[in-house]
């Protein structure tokens, strides 16, 4: 038998098209600007913008609204020091260690990136996102999460750009294998680390690879008919 599920309205603006077309192109070209950066600045950043960006990214459609991320924030000297340790061990069985092939290694050449990860010190503030593959109810039993992946890919997009849009920097940093974030963050078996963010101000002169991103036409099949 079907269930009738409480509702509500639906919060809808309509807007005309040129307020639309203005804001769309207003955010386009804001995130156009985003840049991942690896060289932060020390400088302390407000504690409420991270959770400002953490609420937005909240905000994401889910499998069955179940919502399967979670948020570590991390600002203390000696945890950011062991985090460091960990993920600079992990990368170096990655560069020096074989881990990674030769063809990974050239498709990082241009980014110029190696085993010593300094700004997992520098950045003022870590954020881990670990994915929830499942969750346990207060009687001990698992209820399943789905389509866990997506969901918690979406949320951590909406979370970058919240972060950019206040004028904050970082970096998607995923140092495979992972397994010592849960270790030293302490999370239970359920979840799994999906992406280590470094958070804060680039370091003033602070400078990015130059790169370009793909044309318009190259990703985007237009079936739309005349």
């Amino acid at each position: 038998m079907q269930s009738n599920p409480p509702t509500i309205p639906c919060p809808h603006e309509r807007l005309d098209l040129d307020e639309m077309r203005r804001r769309g192109q207003r955010f386009c070209d804001l995130m156009a600007a985003r840049r991942s950066v690896r060289h932060f600045s020390p400088e302390s950043v407000p504690r409420d913008l991270i959770d400002t960006a953490i609420r937005t990214a909240a905000t994401a459609p889910s499998g069955a609204h179940r919502q399967p991320w979670f948020f570590v924030v991390v600002g203390d000297p000696g945890i950011k020091r062991q985090i460091r340790a960990a993920a600079e061990t992990e990368e170096h069985h990655n560069y020096e260690g074989g881990r990674f092939p030769e063809r990974w290694l050239r498709a990082l050449e241009p980014f110029a990136t190696d085993s010593q990860k300094p700004y997992l010190e520098t950045a003022p503030w870590l954020v881990v996102c670990f994915r929830q593959d499942y969750q346990t109810r207060p009687d001990g039993s698992r209820q399943n999460n789905y389509y866990v992946q997506e969901s918690v890919g979406i949320a951590c997009g909406l979370f970058i750009a919240a972060l950019h849009s206040m004028g904050l920097v970082t970096v998607t940093h995923t140092p495979s294998p992972m397994g010592f974030l849960t270790r030293i963050l302490k999370r239970p078996a359920g979840e799994k680390p999906y992406v280590l963010f470094p958070v804060g101000y680039p370091v003033e002169g602070a400078r990015v690879p130059d790169i370009q991103r793909k044309p318009f036409e190259s990703i985007v099949q237009d079936d739309a008919g005349e």
